[in-house]
């Protein structure tokens, strides 16, 4: 058997070498094609069975963008936390994006103004603002951007900006949470 398999061998070596070596090249160049063909159709031809991937949970944001101002206890500290969850309701149903930044530092409401004054570069279209700098430091912007909406969390009391249109105040209260929700939305369905 073996010398059977020795002969057939050696009369395709000689078979190869009378064809020449341009004549083999193409012949293996044509083959590869073949089999990559082959293996191609295989692998589109196969139904796969597997269920599909679920979605990631992403959502599709409007391209508005809330943005809460904090002190440095940042969303982590009372009230900003309640503040915070109720933005997120909000972007569940109005698809805005919500971020949140903390004024670090010494609280004044002049460090708090480059911490404000970033979020508005950034396009930010509604403005909240919790903690006693930090919302001082936003009745004093208001009046220069119009275009923004901003909400306030606290009283209010003796604030000139009470009369402006762009502003809307939420007490500190046990219905916060709802209270930004409904604020949010109110100020993104007017902008849109």
């Amino acid at each position: 058997m073996l010398k059977a398999l020795a002969r057939v061998g050696h009369a395709a070596a000689a078979g190869l070498r009378a064809l020449g070596v341009r004549t083999v090249a193409m012949i293996a160049a044509a083959l590869a094609v073949v089999l990559a063909v082959i293996v191609t159709g295989f692998v589109l031809s196969r139904h796969d069975s597997r269920p599909p991937v679920p979605a990631s949970g992403a959502r599709h944001s409007t391209g508005t963008e809330a943005c809460l101002l904090t002190d440095r206890q940042g969303i982590k500290g009372s009230p900003a936390a309640t503040v915070w969850r109720g933005m997120q309701d909000a972007s569940l149903r109005t698809h805005t994006r919500v971020s949140h930044s903390s004024v670090t530092g010494e609280q004044s409401t002049a460090n708090a103004r480059p911490f404000l004054d970033a979020m508005l570069r950034r396009s930010c279209e509604v403005v909240l603002a919790v903690g006693g700098v930090e919302v001082k430091a936003v009745q004093e912007t208001v009046g220069r951007h119009a275009n923004v909406g901003f909400v306030l969390v606290g009283s209010g009391s003796g604030s000139a900006d009470r009369t402006a249109t762009n502003v809307s105040w939420v007490p500190i209260d046990d219905g916060l949470r709802a209270a930004v929700t409904a604020a949010v939305e109110r100020v993104v369905d007017a902008q849109q």
